[in-house]
């Protein structure tokens, strides 16, 4: 599949750069120092600090993955010889998307000890719950994908990657903390701000609830930024 070529171009893209790296280091450098606070403070033997602040850490991270992907080879001519080539816009924009993915996959595996550092601090006789912890991990994952699409179409919008990643981050932000303004709105129009938050459907999810409709939302939000980063690498090849 010429989207998983394009996946493959963009992972060497970001491990040729020192930014991979950068980005990586401070992903986990700010992930342990979450999940090693809740665990000690909170004073139980539980990812669920650490799945209740991951999210706010994707705010940021998200975006910083993304920011170079269009607006770097916008800037260097490389967009241009890319779109030259045989390959649909769509082609292109997903296989970007499932680069910048493979990224945060990366990033997810080298949290994996924490749950192998709850499992082994639960006490005698108290079973760990893997189900939730596999919940949580997919509900990351469909976050992430959510804040991915965004932020390419936020790179996509500008040669500038500083300029993507800003867009990038208020969208996100957006996304994040919209529901936190329902409390000061009436119900009907607080459960419609509720329903487009990324993390009330990421709380159900990592509870370990895996409703068709929570699933629905991120497919949906992602295809809408994968569409919209699309439509805008039309507009630049014409």
């Amino acid at each position: 599949m010429i989207s998983l070529f394009v996946a493959r171009r963009e992972l060497r893209t970001f491990f040729n750069s020192p930014i991979a790296y950068i980005v990586l280091g401070g992903f986990l450098l700010v992930a342990g120092w979450m999940f090693f606070s809740t665990l000690f403070l909170g004073g139980q033997a539980s990812l669920r600090g650490f799945f209740a602040l991951a999210p706010v850490l994707f705010v940021v991270f998200a975006p910083a993955v993304t920011m170079r992907s269009v607006a770097e080879e916008r800037k260097s001519g490389t967009l241009e010889l890319l779109l030259s080539m045989p390959l649909r816009d769509w082609e292109v924009v997903v296989g970007k998307f499932l680069g910048a993915l493979g990224m945060v996959a990366i990033g997810l595996v080298f949290t994996l000890p924490y749950a192998f550092s709850v499992a082994a601090l639960a006490a005698p006789g108290v079973s760990f719950d893997w189900g939730s912890a596999a919940a949580g991990y997919l509900g990351l994952l469909l976050l992430a994908s959510s804040f991915l699409s965004m932020g390419l179409w936020a790179s996509a919008l500008s040669r500038n990657q500083i300029v993507g990643f800003i867009i990038g981050l208020l969208l996100c932000f957006a996304f994040y903390f919209v529901d936190k303004f329902a409390v000061l709105l009436p119900e009907s129009l607080g459960e419609v701000l509720e329903f487009l938050s990324v993390d009330y459907h990421f709380e159900n999810i990592a509870r370990g609830v895996l409703d068709t409709r929570d699933l629905l939302f991120y497919v949906t939000l992602t295809a809408a930024g994968l569409l919209l980063t699309s439509r805008q690498l039309a507009a630049v090849r014409q």
